[in-house]
């Protein structure tokens, strides 16, 4: 007896020490089998036990079968509480009618039984697991007798290599194939050839967690060790891995593109080298390509480099601007002549800390230049956005090929936009001096020649023209916000009539632009006509009932000339109101033109919008009321114009929704020729010509199911033909 009482305690210490000792007993005794927790007993537990054991062995012993009620209810408690205390075993047995012990011994049970199903997937768990060492054991034991070469696969010579080494080897091919695998897909994604090299290199990647940036920002920071790719071993075994490789290399692009915008925007010569002029910088092509690697691979054959730097101080804080450039809709107004379309396409990062700093944005863009013989320039675009000090933000550019439509059958220049941008800081006067490059690749031979010198001195798309359109428009919405009138508006006009005078005014200045160049997000179809040049452009449209189109078919025709004079003279004879009738068709005979309100959006003499009157010859003739904008800067000048109705003028004028007044625009486009006098012309528009754009739109049929016929086209080219050649007799220029 004292025997079976050692080796009952020796079994319970095995075990644990929740094991209810009455169990030893049932075990060992011969009428009992096991019932899994689902069946008790009465019996003795516990100090009852020993005085049941020098007891009659013949005592007998009920077996008690739980209810399945009790057992669901039993289960049920198990599953929230395994070791419930003496309140919660009295509840039980009072609701269950059980005896506490029953309950005790239940509980025991069922937490033996768990135990025993947790130790047995256990060892069936580390029995497989065995397995597989001994079959990896196998493996090694059967490399190591029979070593293959990693370079030629041949079996390699007994004792030449260890195993160590031999393994090392094999992983080493590894990781060279997946690295090639991903130099595949970042070829494929980027446009451009990508070395394996550059891949490989640690300061090559994006520290995107925060407060783990090396730089005082705590986003995404330049110079950190996050390796390309993020987890690429396992991002390739993902079903999203394309897309998070290409999200990685847009984010290593960018951050390559910033890193580059920050040595150009803040370098000396001889990175850089003065215009004649002073005002300007060009890229000295020979220093960029010794001190920078190529960001978007070499140049592509035929094309030809146009890389310009321009700085200037404009009426905006950075906080403001950097806002603008970042959002879509307000980057187009602020740019309204530059931009044709822009679109935007993912956010891949947002701003850290509730800024713009660090975020990252895909977009489309589509820069125009406002003549029909320089072909737009379409390109999808990284937009970075860096915070580099506390009143210093940086905001860069660079082309992609991502998602790109290789059957785009539009006509646009074959391009792409190096690292670009600007660096715009603070100053203590609430203004900003903003330092802009702008860096492209393109295909010369589809622009015409008239214009190649003008576009590759960056007059075009260059720095000059993003600081003086910049320029020009924060001083424009400094004055719509202010609350003094200027002293040359003699027209009596609140402040809320001045703004949807301007807001009038730059949608007729928009849809002038639309009638001239082609871009793919306006309504306008292009024409072939072969009795016209090939410096004409035919385009027409159908109005479709939105408000402020004239209903009926519109057409539209421009065309480009040089003329040998400068452009502020042909600016200035253009805007003159007392010369108007010697070259404008529509009002010639009508009398003359007054102007009755003015509104001034610049310090510059001429950027303004203004109201013009004509009178009749007779006093039975109705009067017209001419719309007109007008503006002028170093990179070019702008006459646009259109009639509009005197009533619904007059709800502009109050205050009033403009958008519902129908527009017909017509105009003249200046810019400086450049390829006399070898730089971008100073304050009086240079002296070596001018490059004149006329653009007309007419209404062809005032009816929405009206068709356009030859005669129309005639029409509209006879009439831009007669406007230039009276422009040309008065100005007496053959």
């Amino acid at each position: 007896m004292q025997k079976r009482k050692m080796d009952a305690h020796v079994e319970m210490g095995l075990l644990g020490e929740n094991f209810d000792p009455s169990l030893i007993a049932r075990i060992r005794d011969d009428g009992y089998e096991s019932r899994s927790g689902s069946d008790n007993f009465d019996g003795v537990s516990g100090e009852d036990d020993q005085d049941a054991a020098d007891d009659t062995p013949q005592r007998s012993k009920k077996y008690h079968r739980h209810t399945p009620h009790q057992i669901q209810e039993l289960e049920n408690f198990f599953k929230e509480c395994p070791h419930p205390d003496e309140k919660q075993r009295l509840e039980l047995s009072r609701r269950l009618g059980l005896e506490t012990k029953q309950v005790k011994f239940w509980f025991q049970n069922r937490r033996t039984q768990m135990k025993t199903q947790l130790e047995r997937h256990e060892n069936h768990f580390l029995r497989q697991e065995n397995d597989k060492l001994r079959a990896e054991n196998s493996m090694m034991k059967e490399a190591m007798a029979n070593p293959v070469c990693n370079n030629c696969g041949s079996p390699a010579i007994p004792g030449q290599i260890s195993f160590e080494e031999h393994q090392l080897r094999i992983e080493n091919a590894r990781l060279k194939d997946e690295l090639n695998r991903i130099c595949a897909l970042a070829n494929k994604f980027l446009g451009r050839p990508i070395s394996t090299m550059a891949l490989a290199t640690p300061n090559s990647g994006l520290e995107l967690a925060i407060g783990r940036s090396n730089n005082t920002m705590s986003g995404i920071g330049l110079g950190s060790s996050f390796p390309v790719g993020f987890d690429m071993g396992m991002t390739m075994q993902m079903g999203n891995d394309q897309a998070q490789v290409e999200r990685s290399m847009l984010i290593d692009l960018a951050l390559a593109a910033m890193e580059e915008l920050m040595k150009m925007a803040q370098g000396d010569a001889p990175l850089w080298i003065k215009t004649l002029d002073g005002g300007n910088e060009v890229l000295n092509l020979e220093e960029y390509a010794r001190i920078f690697p190529p960001c978007l691979g070499p140049k592509p054959p035929g094309y030809v480099t146009e890389a310009t730097r321009g700085t200037g101080v404009v009426t905006i804080n950075s906080l403001a601007l950097v806002e603008t450039l970042m959002d879509m809709n307000r980057w187009v107004e602020m740019f309204p002549t530059m931009i044709a379309r822009a679109l935007p396409l993912d956010v891949i990062s947002n701003g850290v800390g509730g800024t713009r700093s660090s975020t990252l944005l895909l977009l489309e863009a589509e820069l125009q230049m406002l003549s029909p013989l320089v072909p737009v320039r379409q390109t999808r675009l990284l937009r970075f956005c860096k915070q580099q000090t506390e009143n210093l933000w940086a905001v860069v550019d660079v082309s992609v090929e991502i998602g790109r439509d290789p059957t785009n059958a539009h006509p646009f220049v074959a391009c792409r936009r190096l690292p670009s941008g600007c660096l715009v800081q603070d100053m203590p006067n609430g203004y900003s001096k903003v330092t802009w490059v702008e860096h492209w690749q393109y295909d010369e031979n589809v622009v015409h020649h008239l214009y190649r010198p003008m576009v590759n001195a960056g007059i075009g798309f260059g720095a000059p023209r993003w600081i003086a359109a910049l320029q020009r428009q924060c001083e424009c919405l400094a004055i719509l916000l202010s609350s003094s009138l200027p002293i040359d508006d003699h027209a009596t006009l609140s402040q809320g009539g001045r703004r949807s005078m301007v807001k009038l005014a730059q949608r007729m200045t928009d849809n002038f632009c639309s009638g001239i160049i082609a871009s793919s997000g306006l309504r306008w179809d292009s024409l072939r006509v072969e009795t016209l040049g090939d410096d004409v452009k035919v385009m027409t449209r159908k109005s479709e009932g939105e408000p402020g189109d004239p209903p009926g078919v519109m057409l539209s025709a421009a065309t480009s000339i040089w003329l040998p004079l400068s452009q502020q003279s042909l600016f200035d004879f253009l805007r003159d109101q007392r010369r108007r009738f010697e070259w404008d068709i529509l009002s010639n005979g009508a009398g003359t033109m007054q102007e009755v309100a003015l509104i001034a959006k610049g310090q510059t003499h001429g950027n303004c919008v203004s109201l013009l009157r004509t009178n009749g010859a007779n006093g039975n003739e109705t009067s017209m009321v001419m719309l007109q904008e007008t503006w002028t800067d170093a990179t070019g000048s702008m006459v646009v114009y259109a009639p509009v109705d005197v009533q619904s003028l007059n709800v502009v004028m109050s205050g009033g929704d403009s958008s519902y007044v129908a527009l017909l625009p017509s105009g003249f486009a200046i810019h400086p020729d450049v390829s006399r006098n070898g730089s971008p012309p100073g304050g009086d528009g240079g002296s070596g010509g001018s490059l004149l754009t006329v653009g007309l739109q007419i209404l062809v049929n005032s009816l929405p199911t009206g068709k356009l016929t030859v005669e129309s086209i005639e029409t509209v080219n006879n009439l831009m033909t007669a406007t230039v050649q009276k422009i040309k007799e008065a100005l007496r220029v053959a």
